[in-house]
């Protein structure tokens, strides 16, 4: 659906599993002890040994709900990393997702963010932030869970614009002459899936930090035990 800002402060790229790290033509990479062709993620930062047993936990929701800025400061406050599906497909593909969209279309994006969530398959400890559309992407939440757990970020679209201000441009799938209208038909579409979550919390008029305290005290009470 698009990304308001791909970048991450303080990321590091790391493969799964990790093992040790170098420097190749200046890019930092993690990689795995048999030189194997791990995937690389750009991630907050890396997990831990013990962080493998944690199961990943997943936000979703409409475009504008708030996955990325809610994703990374759950991860803070938890002190686990954080991946955003849209920023490590453009770091990837070296291009934004409004291109990937313009120039190969949504099918095209579709399997890339396939192809990131069976990179995902077997890890543990994330906070992971998709785009709004990859619980519709077949296979995608069959690929993560069990063991992974939802978070279903639940919005009005109406509050939901009013979130993404000026940023609607840089979403694909609501560049449309009425993306109130569009909104409603995706979350039409996507309503039932989102409710497949294992947690919804309700983030229309709630601030921030309500809602990251909401998911930490799930995380700490249910999510993992």
């Amino acid at each position: 659906d698009g990304i308001r800002d791909s970048s991450v402060t303080g990321v590091q790229t790391c493969a799964l599993p990790i093992s040790r790290w170098s420097r190749s033509a200046g890019a930092m990479r993690w990689r795995s002890c048999a030189e194997t062709s791990t995937p690389m993620l750009r991630t907050s930062r890396r997990v831990s040994p013990a962080e493998l047993a944690t199961p990943n936990l997943i936000l979703v929701g409409l475009p504008g709900s708030g996955k990325t800025t809610i994703g990374r400061a759950v991860a803070e406050a938890l002190g686990r990393p954080f991946l955003d599906f849209d920023a490590e497909i453009e770091r990837r593909e070296h291009t934004t997702i409004a291109q990937i969209f313009a120039e190969r279309g949504e099918a095209h994006f579709r399997a890339l963010e396939r192809a990131l969530t069976d990179d995902l398959k077997g890890s543990g400890g994330y906070i992971l932030a998709p785009g709004g559309g990859w619980i519709a992407n077949p296979g995608c939440l069959e690929a993560l869970r069990p063991p992974a757990e939802l978070v279903y970020l639940e919005v009005e679209p109406a509050r939901a614009l009013e979130r993404l201000a000026g940023d609607v441009a840089a979403r694909p799938l609501l560049r449309r002459p009425d993306p109130l209208g569009e909104l409603e038909r995706l979350l039409a579409a996507r309503k039932d899936l989102y409710l497949l979550a294992n947690h919804t919390v309700r983030v229309d008029f709630l601030r921030e930090k309500e809602v990251v305290a909401s998911i930490v005290a799930l995380a700490g009470g249910k999510i993992g035990d």
